[in-house]
């Protein structure tokens, strides 16, 4: 019987609801840019309780363990706001994960990465529900390849999904390249950040592939215009595509998060009370709305 695996135990996929494909609500990446840094349990409920009041039921955090997670706290947040919290496991690109993946193996990567998902985070009893696999702008260099290699052992043996980083949306085709020839069916793979990339050919490649298109950084106008997600979006759907695309903000700044009050950002609330609207005054269907914020996180998020 498939499940997904949150951080307060497994659900059954029908449970999950409205979910959000790629977040951050708590971690401390090394970083000096102090934007970054999601430290605030007070906070990330009261941002998760306004995402649960909009029709908001539960969230994948991807921050691995060289992004500052901690499960702990993902666990008491998880409780106090009354949303489901997926963590993950694997690593980012390059930049964080170095020094966690220099002069290791793949095995002995693929091993911890089945342990978090099997047995637990750091002896919490706390598991991981999805691999993260992540490359650098338009290369994957060979610590990230053996990340990649690591994630598809650790899929093949424990059925949790991969979820990918593309830099700037680079890499998609490539990642999904690699992973096949390790073994991992595209139907089981996430690929991250694809609309840091707005050119239709790609996306349409990728869905071709048959993997999940992450459009995860809704609102962010700095990187593309709603209107051209938008539009992408509904001629994925145009095209048979509609029940492989995931949706989610990425919102990794304290800048994002009005409850911060730091920025007055868009938020978690922001795709449900205007992205989604905006997605029904172009003429998306209601069953396709459903499928974007429901049904694919559910099978894209099954384990088993």
């Amino acid at each position: 019987m498939a499940i997904i695996r949150t951080v307060t135990g497994d659900i059954p996929p029908e449970s999950l609801g409205v979910c959000y494909a790629h977040e951050h609500v708590f971690c401390r990446p090394p970083v000096e840019d102090a934007d970054l840094i999601l430290d605030r349990e007070d906070v990330a409920i009261e941002e998760l309780r306004g995402f649960r009041e909009a029709g908001g039921q539960a969230l994948v955090e991807m921050s691995p363990p060289d992004y500052g997670r901690d499960v702990q706290a993902l666990y008491r947040i998880s409780q106090a706001a009354g949303v489901y919290l997926i963590a993950a496991t694997g690593h980012h690109k390059e930049a964080f994960s170095g020094p966690w993946v220099e002069g290791r193996s793949v095995h002995e990567l693929a091993d911890r990465f089945v342990r978090e998902i099997v047995e637990g985070i750091d002896g919490t009893g706390i598991r991981a529900g999805v691999i993260k696999a992540g490359s650098s702008l338009n290369r994957i260099t060979p610590n990230e390849e053996k990340v990649f290699r690591a994630a598809a052992i650790a899929h093949r043996l424990t059925g949790a999904p991969i979820s990918t980083h593309t830099e700037a949306g680079t890499m998609g085709l490539e990642q999904v390249a690699l992973l096949r020839s390790e073994g991992v069916d595209p139907a089981r793979v996430i690929i991250g950040h694809v609309d840091r990339r707005m050119e239709w050919e790609y996306h349409l490649a990728l869905a071709r592939a048959g993997v999940y298109l992450s459009y995860d950084q809704i609102s962010k106008e700095k990187y593309a215009p709603d209107r051209l997600r938008v539009e992408f979006i509904r001629r994925l759907i145009a095209e048979g595509y509609g029940k492989q695309i995931l949706l989610g903000g990425d919102m990794a700044r304290k800048s994002y998060w009005p409850s911060y009050g730091t920025g007055g950002g868009p938020g978690l609330t922001y795709i449900l009370s205007r992205f989604v609207p905006w997605l029904r005054s172009e003429g998306v269907s209601e069953e396709a709305i459903q499928d974007l914020l429901i049904h694919n996180p559910a099978r894209a998020l099954a384990i088993g």
